[in-house]
């Protein structure tokens, strides 16, 4: 439902996935055009990891159920349900989930969530 004063969104954008990781975008430059922020619903799978990255974006991480691991400049962290992070922009990090059950959590993106401002490597 669209209003002048709020919006509620019933239908997140699904972002198309090759690694089996479902990722629900609430907010955002591909849901809503928004730029400033980014908010997404996702499930990583057991055994998912993504390429080193190094946003241009703050990106914030709140745990729901399972584990997440980070590796932040040789660090490894892993946070559990009710655990969150924020990884300032910048930042090199790797995420995964090497545990053997799915992880779901919230990522939130300021300034919002890119292809062209995540800067991925090669893998």
């Amino acid at each position: 439902m669209v209003n002048s004063k709020y919006k509620v969104q019933e239908s997140p954008f699904i972002v198309p996935t090759e690694d089996g990781k479902i990722i629900k975008e609430h907010f955002g430059l591909a849901s809503d055009g928004n730029s400033d922020i980014s908010i997404a619903h996702m499930v990583a799978p057991a055994g998912w990891s993504e390429p080193f990255q190094t946003p241009e974006f703050d990106e914030f991480t709140f745990v729901i159920k399972g584990k997440k691991q980070f590796i932040i400049d040789d660090e490894i962290i892993v946070l559990q349900a009710g655990q969150s992070i924020k990884i300032n922009k910048n930042t090199r990090v790797q995420y995964s989930n090497p545990f053997t059950v799915a992880c779901e959590y919230l990522s939130i993106c300021l300034p919002a969530f890119s292809m062209e401002s995540v800067n991925r490597e090669e893998e």
